[in-house]
């Protein structure tokens, strides 16, 4: 069985238009799971039917802690289950669906897989992302581009559509907590990766996705919560020169930014404040 997992904050509209996307004649070989991370949003009820199961956050969790009580539920209904983790502005492909068990029934090997994604325009949004931890360098590259491979390994995939083969782990994998908001997929992909398990992207299935639809609506949070989670990856996965390195042109960067876009800038700023008034280091 392939569940759906999603997290929404009124996001109602955009989650019609994904569960749309999911073609009826493969109906029996899918479920939906959308965790509410905005409670007052009611019109997400609208969405409740037999394959598609609502549960409430309580309030917003964040992205990796929602999908963690998803992925916790789907766990404890079917260990051996796909789960295709997918952002509420994003939605699949034509004749994308029908590949996925046939897939993994092939490459058993593959514990968490991205998808290629492409924005409404065709364009390339994301086909597979790099780490090099000497220089703390995070870098998305389409590695899919010249292979006709049918995955490619590499080392994080991004959290808008990612695929997760529940049948590998002899525990429930989960989002590390303490990211809210950015960042958690690379982490999520390093950690398990580092454990063994094979990561990597490939160019079979596609996803869309309108990129920020959502995260946009704030710039100073969507500011904040990114520059507090890539501190908290740099701090973990590089050495305290790379992690001083990037503070220092980060903070350089916000200065510069102040009197041209004053809310990425604070939000940026925020960030790093944020950062070490939590961190048990500082």
């Amino acid at each position: 069985m392939i569940y759906f997992l999603t997290v929404n904050y009124f996001s109602q509209n955009l989650i019609a238009k994904l569960l749309n996307s999911l073609p009826a004649k493969y109906q029996s070989e899918y479920r939906t799971v959308i965790i509410n991370n905005s409670p007052e949003d009611v019109e997400i009820q609208k969405l409740s039917s037999e394959t598609v199961t609502i549960i409430e956050a309580g309030r917003n969790l964040g992205f990796g802690q929602a999908c963690n009580l998803g992925i916790k539920w789907i766990y404890h209904q079917d260990k051996q289950g796909i789960i295709w983790i997918i952002n509420p502005d994003a939605y699949l492909a034509e004749n994308t669906l029908e590949k996925v068990n046939p897939f993994f029934a092939t490459y058993p090997e593959l514990s968490i897989l991205g998808t290629i994604i492409h924005t409404p325009s065709s364009e390339v949004w994301f086909a597979g992302g790099r780490f090099i931890p000497l220089t703390g360098a995070i870098i998305t590259a389409n590695i899919l581009e010249n292979t006709d491979s049918a995955y490619v390994a590499c080392d994080w995939v991004s959290g808008c559509s990612t695929l997760v083969n529940l049948g590998n782990f002899s525990e429930s994998p989960l989002f590390d907590p303490v990211y809210f908001l950015y960042y958690e997929d690379f982490d999520f992909c390093l950690r398990y990766g580092n454990l063994g398990h094979l990561v990597a992207v490939t160019k079979q299935f596609d996803a869309i996705h309108q990129p920020s639809s959502i995260t946009n609506r704030n710039i100073f949070l969507k500011t904040q919560h990114s520059t507090y989670s890539y501190l908290l990856t740099l701090a973990k996965y590089t050495n305290i020169a790379v992690f001083i390195i990037r503070l220092a042109r980060l903070i350089a960067y916000a200065l510069i930014l102040l009197p041209i876009k004053p809310h990425v800038a604070f939000g940026k700023l925020y960030g790093v404040f944020i950062y070490f008034q939590r961190s048990p280091n500082f």
